[in-house]
């Protein structure tokens, strides 16, 4: 199946390593110019050669403190001037530290904000004059299932990430008007390397029956693989999916208890 990006300009952000880096190679397999950032520059073009191994694509790799508005509009900058604008915008980050709400300060509130809700909103305002020009382009935001549903012992997260939804919902329609979508992408359990590195405290036994343990409270039984997400969000970047817009995905293994 023809994605139609082939020629595409993609930026992904927070992607040396993960969920990122999985929706940076679905989209590059697809025949996009991907550019990828993080803060760690080691990491970050250690992603760049595999990506480039594994698919051909050409990858620009960015080193930035994507927590800074400074940084944001660097990465932004930096990759429409070597690519000439950008068609695409997945925009991922880390989430705020877990912990209960009685346990949470102002300071606290203020930097889950900062990473979660400003992000998204600097780097969607950033991108969104390119996609403008051409009148298309594809927004995907990766939250988490929060939104939908709270997570326990995640409240900073809980009380932010589905603020997201509700931006997204508010600017699709202007967006739309040209051209571009919006939509989340909400992920559950994965078998990313922060998970499935062993603690300090734990061997490589102990850390597979940790996982057993946590795949049996899914429904499918198991956690997702990276790709899995990534090739969701190349869909939702793609051509084909010009009619959705507005939308929520959760990718979980069927966690979600919700109706919607």
């Amino acid at each position: 199946m023809d994605l139609g990006l082939a020629g595409k300009v993609a930026l992904v952000a927070a992607s040396s390593k993960g969920l990122g880096k999985a929706c940076a190679v679905a989209l590059a397999r697809e025949g996009a110019r991907v550019a990828i950032c993080a803060r760690m520059a080691a990491d970050l073009e250690n992603a760049a050669e595999e990506i480039r191994a594994d698919t051909g694509a050409e990858v620009f790799a960015v080193p930035a403190d994507l927590s800074t508005a400074d940084g944001i509009s660097s990465v932004v900058s930096a990759t429409a001037e070597r690519f000439g604008g950008i068609d695409v915008l997945v925009n991922n980050s880390g989430g705020p530290p877990v912990g209960k709400f009685a346990d949470m300060t102002d300071e606290d509130w203020r930097r889950a904000f900062e990473v979660v809700n400003l992000n998204f909103v600097r780097f969607v305002r950033q991108v969104v004059p390119y996609m403008h020009r051409k009148r298309w382009g594809r927004i995907v935001g990766i939250q988490s299932t929060s939104v939908k549903q709270p997570v326990g012992n995640i409240d900073l997260s809980n009380g932010t990430r589905p603020g997201v939804a509700g931006l997204m919902k508010a600017i699709m329609p202007e967006l739309a008007h040209d051209g571009i979508t919006i939509n989340l992408v909400l992920p559950g359990s994965f078998r990313t390397d922060r998970i499935l590195a062993a603690r300090d405290t734990e061997d490589q036994a102990v850390l597979a029956e940790r996982l057993r343990i946590a795949a049996t409270a899914i429904p499918v039984g198991r956690l997702g693989e990276p790709m899995e997400l990534g090739n969701l969000v190349a869909f939702l970047a793609s051509e084909l999916a010009s009619y959705i817009t507005g939308a929520v995905y959760q990718i979980d293994g069927g966690s979600i208890k919700s109706n919607v």
